[in-house]
Order: C-alpha cells, then sequence, then structure tokens
C-alpha cells in the first residue's frame, strides 16, 4: 500500500533558519545593555534614582541625553560620575534614551507608543552579559563617551 491510499500526506515541517546575527554597533549595543538589565531589574531612571545609585557606589555605567531641559542636571551627574569613577556616556536625545529603558508602552506591533523621555540611565548591573557588553566595555575602554545621532 502506498501513503495516497492510506490518506496519510507527507507534511514537510519548516525548517528553522539560524537568527540573522544583528550588526553590532554602539547604538545596538547599548539597547541590549539597557534591554538586559531592564529585565534584571538594575536601572536607575531619572535623576534621584541616578544620583542615589552614583552616589551609593551601585552604578556600573551612566548614559546622559545631551538634549536636557535643566541646566544644573547635566553638571551634577557629570560631577557624581568623575567622583566615583563611573563611565559617562552622552546620547543625543532624551526620547531615544527614556524609549531604550522601558518609559514607554509597546503596541501589537511591538512599536513604542506614549515614550516619555530620561534624561540620565545608570546601569546598576549588567544582567547577561553578550556580544552587547562586550562591544560596550570595549568603546569604554577605548575611551568613547558619545553615541552618535542617528540621522
Amino acid at each position: 500500500m502506498s501513503d495516497e491510499e492510506n490518506g496519510v500526506d507527507e507534511v514537510m515541517e519548516p525548517q528553522e533558519e539560524a537568527p540573522v546575527a544583528e550588526v553590532m554597533n554602539l547604538r545596538t549595543a547599548v539597547q541590549e545593555v539597557l534591554r538586559q538589565a531592564l529585565v534584571s531589574d538594575q536601572l536607575a531612571r531619572g535623576a534621584r534614582e541616578a544620583v542615589k545609585a552614583l552616589d551609593r557606589g551601585d552604578a556600573k555605567v551612566c548614559f546622559l541625553a545631551q538634549d536636557c531641559d535643566e541646566k544644573p542636571y547635566p553638571i551634577l551627574i557629570e560631577a557624581l560620575c568623575s567622583n566615583v569613577q563611573v563611565h559617562l556616556i552622552r546620547v543625543p536625545h532624551k526620547l531615544e534614551l527614556g524609549e531604550w529603558a522601558g518609559q514607554c508602552k509597546i503596541d501589537q506591533d511591538g512599536k513604542a507608543k506614549k515614550v516619555r523621555g530620561c534624561t540620565c540611565v545608570v546601569v546598576k548591573d549588567f544582567g547577561e552579559k553578550g556580544a552587547g557588553y562586550d562591544f560596550l566595555r570595549d568603546y569604554i575602554e577605548s575611551g568613547g563617551n558619545e553615541l552618535e545621532a542617528e540621522d
């Protein structure tokens, strides 16, 4: 008997494609590091939380938005970072930093909606260390401190 006579059809299962490796640059590395820290609840977002984390010595790295509205705020964060020797990386836009730090709602399509700006984010622990962590660590060791604006 053949398979057709038994009413059994062969079903071809789709083969799993290997995940496409995302090209790692500073922007994607920062996004990945912030995502991992957010998942492990190790982010300090906003002035109050960031200052507390920096003052306690819990901070590993600090991200500061360049388009901050308050004049004394960046001066305070810069002084605290240099005092406790935490690396400071400048991000061009606070809305971008807020989105990366989870200060938004995600719709059904996976797009960020109602994004709240966040001027400062401190990573207290990196969580799971991956390619983004390695890239960011190398960037910091090479003396980099600024994320370029995306065109």
